[in-house]
């Protein structure tokens, strides 16, 4: 059996498409981009796909009557690409039920917030608002309530003295584009089991990246690295 083929739905610039695509080339997640769709012309997103010799789609929402009339053409162009699982990645449409439906457990959406903290939009001004500790990013399944559905994988950030939302942001980002991947590979790899809204996956694989400025006492601080393997915490003496 061959890779999962993997769509990508976006409406801007691309940033974790251009991770979910080096990932899956150099083999360091499962499944192979073999399409990406925007509902914006002028998305920097296609042009990254396009030096990747990835087929595009535009199909603009505005050229529709209906959210159901586009999200019907947009579910034709992945039923004629054969796609197997769509990950949203900047796409800024909420779609309907109906359509999250028939793509129940094959579809990916990552968030900038620890949810189910602070679904929504201006998470990063809301994190600081809140006075928050802690602040990072979630990779999830979709499910039609908005920001809401099965965790995959999510990546933790500190919020640091003189933060604003500009620099919270770049620090999720970052984070971003490392906890995007493993996610897809859990879903295309096949190794991720999801029962009700829970998911579970074999031991090894990394479902929570802590970015590398935090130190084992809590503070921020740094650098450790993020990429080591989980270990149990120490037991205090």
């Amino acid at each position: 059996m061959g890779a999962a083929r993997v769509a990508v739905l976006i409406s801007g610039s691309g940033s974790n498409l251009e991770a979910l695509i080096r990932a899956t080339r150099s083999g360091a997640a499962a499944g192979e981009i073999v399409l990406v769709i925007s509902n914006r012309a002028d998305a920097f997103g296609l042009e990254r796909a396009r030096r990747h010799s990835i087929a595009t789609a535009v199909i603009p929402h505005r050229d529709h009557p209906s959210s159901a009339a586009f999200e019907a053409a947009l579910h034709a162009a992945l039923v004629d690409a054969a796609i197997d699982i769509v990950c949203l990645a900047g796409f800024m449409r909420i779609l309907e039920p109906d359509f999250v439906e028939k793509w129940r457990d094959r579809m990916l959406n990552i968030h900038p917030s620890l949810l189910p903290a602070l679904p929504g939009l201006r998470t990063h001004a809301r994190a600081l608002a809140a006075g928050a500790l802690v602040h990072g990013c979630t990779v999830h399944l979709v499910r039609p309530t908005l920001d809401v559905g099965p965790i995959l994988v999510q990546g933790v950030v500190p919020v640091l003295p003189g933060d604003d939302a500009a620099t919270l942001a770049a620090r999720v980002v970052g984070l971003e584009h490392t906890c995007y991947p493993l996610a897809l590979d859990l879903v295309a790899g096949g190794t991720a089991v999801v029962d009700g809204e829970i998911v579970t996956a074999p031991p090894g694989h990394r479902r929570l990246v802590l970015h590398e400025l935090f130190e084992t006492n809590g503070q921020a601080a740094g650098p450790i690295r993020s990429t080591a393997p989980d270990r149990p915490c120490p037991t205090p003496s």
